[in-house]
Order: structure tokens, then C-alpha cells, then sequence
């Protein structure tokens, strides 16, 4: 082979490295704060694919799916429908997401007390937000506020018959939890809550007023936002409530 026939590079090979070291040092330097979201998605994306230009691919992603958290949250399979993602990217994307999951959730166990809703929440946020189906969790606690046991209870939509207190309370039992914290996600992103999940949370706190275990609180996760019914004073009206009852009637 000659000269003339030696094979050289792309142009633009150069550049495109020097792009994605930029990116590099721009989040090494001050976080992700400093991305924009394609910006974050094409670092992600060079996990799989180390010597592709990620950009465009990058922008058809949040073309796709609206939005940082919309990709993160994307099936695997969809991921792959995209021209330029193949298994490798796809694999990664989801990798990050769990291991996100995971970190706060191991983060979460590890504090000492229960101190918010939202300590709660940043953590299920990673969990539960994007969700195609309802999932129903408890918290269980002891003492000290500190939560002891996670437990998904049931996928589908939330209704009384969906939820059996005798099962949670018997696992509160086994757990020595002394309180519990319900959340559960809305697929719509809108946290408001429904009549019926108004009337679960009224059954619920009776029932742990009647076998003296504590309901703290129960939030609804959304887009990026939570509903919290004891923030709401809603627990403490449905107490309230059980007591007027049991007067009542005695």
C-alpha cells in the first residue's frame, strides 16, 4: 500500500474527542448543573459507545422522550429503537438508573431518624417516578424513627380491596415497627390525591390507631413533586375522626 492508498480518519474524529473531554471536565469541574440535559445523555451514551459522537443521538433522545428523567425512565427496548443506540447504550442508561435507585435507598436506611417527608421522598423519587403501573409501599419504623424494612405490597390500581391491613400490620409486628409510612406513585405525574386514595388512608390510619401502631404519613409521588397527607393534616383529621366514632358509639 502507498502513500496515496493509506486509509485516514474522519476530519471530524479530532474534534469530536476533544468535544466529549470537554464535557468531561466540564462535569468534573462543577456537576451536572453545568450540563444541559442532551449534554448529560451524550456523556451517558459515550459510557457504550467511547469513540462515537453522541450528540445528535443525544438530541433525538429527549426529542423522543420529552426530557432528562423521561429517557432515564425509558423501557430498555424503546431505548434501542433509536437509530445509533444499541444494546451496550441502552444497558448503561438503566444501570445508572438502579444504581441511583439503590444508593439512596441504602442512604435512606442508613439515617439515623425519620426526620421528613421529603427525606422520604428523595428517595422514592428514584423508585417509584415513572412508573407505568401504581405500586403500593409500606415503611416500617421503629423507636427511633428509623426505618427498619421496606415492603412493596401490590402493582395495579388503589383501591380497598387492593390493600389488606392484616398483612401490613402483621409484618409491622414481625418488623417491631412501631409506625408506618404508606407512598404509592400516580403513572400521570399528578400527585393529587383520589377519593380512593383518600378512603384507603382514612381505613388505614383507623386500623393503626386500633392495633397502636403510628401512621406517619402517606405520600403520593408524582412528576418531580409529592403529596403528603400528613403534611396536609390529614392524618391527624382522619385520627381525630376514628375518635369522634368510637365516642360515639360507646
Amino acid at each position: 500500500m502507498n502513500e496515496k492508498e493509506k486509509i485516514t480518519p474522519p476530519l471530524n474524529v479530532k474534534s469530536t474527542k476533544g468535544h466529549r473531554q470537554r464535557l468531561k471536565e466540564k462535569f468534573l469541574k462543577s456537576g451536572l448543573t453545568s450540563l444541559h440535559d442532551y449534554e448529560i445523555i451524550e456523556l451517558l451514551l459515550t459510557l457504550g459507545t467511547p469513540r462515537k459522537d453522541c450528540k445528535a443521538i443525544a438530541k433525538t433522545c429527549l426529542e423522543k422522550f420529552k426530557n432528562l428523567r423521561g429517557v432515564i425512565d425509558a423501557p430498555y427496548e424503546e431505548l434501542q429503537e433509536i437509530k445509533g443506540i444499541g444494546q451496550s447504550n441502552a444497558y448503561g442508561i438503566k444501570l445508572i438508573k438502579e444504581t441511583a435507585s439503590r444508593y439512596f435507598k441504602d442512604e435512606l436506611l442508613e439515617l439515623p431518624q425519620f426526620k421528613s417527608s421529603e427525606d422520604v421522598f428523595n428517595y422514592l423519587l428514584y423508585s417509584m417516578q415513572g412508573l407505568k403501573k401504581e405500586r403500593f409501599k409500606v415503611l416500617y419504623l421503629d423507636t427511633r424513627n428509623k426505618i427498619v424494612f421496606i415492603e412493596d405490597i401490590f402493582e395495579g390500581t388503589l383501591n380497598a380491596s387492593a390493600v389488606y391491613p392484616r398483612e401490613i400490620f402483621r409484618s409491622a409486628f414481625k418488623n417491631n415497627a412501631v409506625s408506618l409510612i404508606f407512598a404509592h406513585n400516580h403513572p400521570s405525574g399528578v400527585p393529587e390525591p383520589s377519593l380512593s386514595d383518600r378512603e384507603v388512608t382514612k381505613s388505614l390510619v383507623f386500623m393503626g390507631v386500633i392495633m397502636e401502631i403510628k401512621v406517619l404519613d402517606h405520600l403520593i409521588i408524582g412528576n418531580n413533586s409529592y403529596f403528603s397527607f400528613a403534611d396536609e393534616g390529614l392524618i391527624g383529621e382522619y385520627e381525630a375522626l376514628y375518635t369522634t366514632i368510637k365516642t360515639s358509639v360507646e
